[in-house]
Formats: structure tokens, C-alpha cells, sequence
């Protein structure tokens, strides 16, 4: 996509690049409205119900009124904090106004931007950001030094507690010249540090290039920082490889994590410095997803399967690397999201923003024909919540 300011394109689909079928080859037939799923196994039970004050704080009408990639970082590194700050990012972002329901002309799109919550505080405090360049023009927070047709989505990231710096994995992104449904490709995995997380606008003091993300020997790319998570001295990397969408994870430790060369890759007899003997922990996942430690100490996987299929599952481990166990549907997105001209996609939870005994979980939405409904459903770019409330754990 060309710098959205200068020139207005159709919007790039987080994630969504070896997505080969139509919508609605992916949507339920049913549409009948689910307010509450239950479920329970041999390991723990659960209800599932919409977090609509979640929902509605993104259904805005002024200023930031969509985006996708969204991802919650606490800013103490500790999801069980009561009172934190919590950095909120997005990719691809519009803004502009909304009168009576319908998008005014003037709105834009950057690629990605930002926005902060007080923990503890009302949901409806969230306050978003933009960055402008020297001419005012709205832009994104963080742009690649490389070619200049090149531009940042951004990933899951960790505030380190060792030096506080702020980490960020983001992917450069440019456009294809052609008129396929995805004319876009990722051509690299950096990690962003930002010294400073405390001063608008955040900017980058190092973008490093993580090498592992190269293609490997099949010539298969991973987009490593689809989710993190980071337990006492660890950080885990969640990486997404290849058209099936394979899941697989990297660990280093917190002191380590801009020395790539300290990687190293879950495979089927451990840990192991060679990228290549990475273990597929499963297949059909979002290219954004979660782990999450719960209460009972079991590790949740939670995903949309394949990305943009409507359900969203979780499975269960003893371990951030799993093995994973069977998958427990949680939701149904098609169940709220009925408009045929809509999909939902890239599922993940929030342990920061959760509450105790819950888990928020979020999907995002977006349209294949996108520039064509924007100005008539403005709403329709937004994460959509729901909430994952644990009963009992065995």
C-alpha cells in the first residue's frame, strides 16, 4: 500500500496473504444470535458471553474510528497488576469523521497507531493517538528506514522490566503492482525498541532485523511476534510459518532479546539452536494469536482457525509450548457479525485488560469490499469482544 495520506487504496488485511477462498465459503449458515457458550472437558469449565464495554469503546465517531492488529501491552510487564498502564497498538488505521451514521469525505489511513488505558479506570477513558509529520499530515507512529515503499505492521510486544525499554515486533510490508485480492507481500521481521515508553510521540531508537524470519530451507517465511509471552526470566516468540499457518515459538531470555544469535526453537526433543528442527505446535492458527497462563496454572492457546474461519478455540497446555490438547470452541464471531459483506478475523485474548477469573478476548473485522461500504457502515473496521468467565478448574 503506498502512504495512505497521499494516495487512498483498498485497506491490506492483516495477515490474511495465503488466504485463498471466499467469504463465504467461511461463514456459518447459522445465524441465530448466541448470547452465552458453555463448555467444559476434564480440565476446566467456562462461559462465554459478548463484553460489549469493550466492544463500544472502539465505536467511535471522531478522529481514530477503526483499525486492526490491535494488542494490549502492560506496561509493568505484569498482567495481574491492578492499577497499570496499558499501550493499546493497531496496523492499518482509519480516521476522519462520522455524521448520522455516514463517513464524511477527508478520511484517511495510516498503518499503524496507538492508544492508552489507565487500568482500573472506566474502558471509556481509552485515549488514541496518531503521529503527523512536519506538515500536520496524519502518519504512522512507526515507518521502516528501509526503501520507502515499505511500511510497518505491528506485531505483540513486552515491556522489558530489566531496562523498561519497550519491544515491539512489527513486520515491513510493501505493495505488489497487480490486481490480485492481496497486492501486498512481507518482506521482513524487525524488532522495534523504544527506549522511552513514556513520551509521545513513541518513537523507535533501534528497528532490528531478526534474521530467523527468513525464509528457510523450503523457502517458507515466518512473521515471528504473532503473540508473546514472557514467564520470570523468559520471553516466548510466537512465530506464524507457511500457507498452512503453522504455529511455532522461539525463547530467549528477557536480557538476551536483542541478540538474536540467543535464540533458540522448540523441537520435538527440546530446545535447539537450529531454526530448522522447529516443532509445529499446531496448524490452521491466526497470524495474531495469544497464550495466556490461567489461574488453575494451565497455559490457554487462544485463535480464530485459519486466521478468518468464524469459530474461535482455545486449547489447553501444561506448558507455554505446549503440547496443546483438544480444541474447545469458544465462540462463534459469525453468530454477531451477520452483514455477508463482513469477515472476522486474527483472534487473540488480553490478559492485561482482563479481569480476575476472566479472559477478554478479541476478533477483528473487515470487508472485501471495503471502499465500497466504508462511507455507508463506518462502524464495520473495529475489534469486536467477548469474555471468557472460568467457573471451576479441576
Amino acid at each position: 500500500m503506498f502512504r495512505l495520506k497521499k494516495t487512498l487504496k483498498q485497506p491490506i488485511l492483516l495477515g490474511l496473504i495465503s488466504v485463498a477462498f471466499s467469504l463465504q465459503s467461511c461463514k456459518s449458515g447459522d445465524e441465530k444470535k448466541v448470547e452465552t457458550i458453555t463448555e467444559k472437558d476434564s480440565d476446566i469449565s467456562f462461559n462465554v458471553q459478548p463484553a460489549p464495554e469493550w466492544t463500544e469503546v472502539f465505536q467511535r465517531e471522531s478522529g481514530w474510528f477503526g483499525g486492526d492488529g490491535i494488542f494490549a501491552i502492560s506496561y509493568s510487564n505484569d498482567d495481574t497488576k491492578a492499577n497499570d498502564s496499558i499501550l493499546f497498538v493497531f496496523s492499518d488505521t482509519m480516521f476522519g469523521e462520522i455524521e448520522e451514521g455516514k463517513l464524511l469525505p477527508g478520511f484517511t489511513m495510516v498503518n499503524n497507531s496507538i492508544a492508552f488505558y489507565q487500568k482500573g479506570s472506566d474502558p471509556s477513558t481509552v485515549e488514541f493517538y496518531v503521529a503527523e509529520n512536519a506538515s500536520g499530515e496524519k502518519e504512522a507512529f512507526f515507518i521502516p528506514d528501509a526503501e520507502e515503499d515499505q511500511y510497518y505492521w505491528l506485531g505483540d510486544g513486552f515491556v522489558n522490566p530489566n531496562n523498561e525499554k519497550l519491544y515491539l515486533f512489527s513486520y515491513r510490508i510493501r505493495n505488489l503492482d497487480n490486481d490480485s485480492q492481496f497486492p501486498f507481500e512481507e518482506v521482513g521481521n524487525d524488532l522495534l525498541v523504544i527506549d522511552n515508553k513514556s513520551q509521545l510521540p513513541l518513537q523507535a531508537n533501534q528497528k532490528l532485523v531478526i534474521p530467523h524470519s527468513n525464509a528457510d530451507v523450503n523457502g517458507t517465511r515466518i512473521s515471528f511476534g504473532a503473540g508473546i509471552y514472557t514467564e520470570q526470566d523468559d520471553v516466548f516468540i510466537y512465530g506464524i510459518r507457511g500457507r498452512n499457518k503453522e504455529l511455532v515459538v522461539a525463547k530467549t531470555n528477557l536480557e538476551n532479546i536483542e541478540d538474536f544469535s540467543s535464540w533458540e526453537f522448540r523441537s520435538k526433543d527440546g530446545w535447539t539452536m537450529d531454526r530448522e528442527k522447529m516443532e509445529v505446535l499446531e496448524d490452521s492458527v491466526s497470524n495474531e494469536m495469544s497464550v495466556s497462563k490461567l489461574e488453575n496454572g494451565q497455559y490457554a492457546l487462544i485463535y480464530q482457525r485459519g486466521g478468518i474461519f468464524p469459530k474461535i478455540y482455545m486449547q489447553l497446555s501444561d506448558s507455554p509450548y505446549g503440547p496443546f490438547g483438544e480444541l474447545q470452541e469458544i465462540w462463534d464471531s459469525s453468530t454477531e457479525v451477520t452483514d455477508p459483506d463482513l469477515f472476522t478475523y486474527n483472534a487473540k485474548a488480553h490478559p492485561a485488560i482482563s479481569k480476575e477469573g476472566e479472559l477478554l478476548v478479541s476478533y477483528n473485522v473487515n470487508s472485501f469490499k471495503f471502499f465500497e461500504i466504508i462511507e455507508d457502515k463506518p462502524q464495520l473496521y473495529r475489534p469486536r469482544f467477548v469474555k471468557i468467565k472460568f467457573n471451576s478448574v479441576k
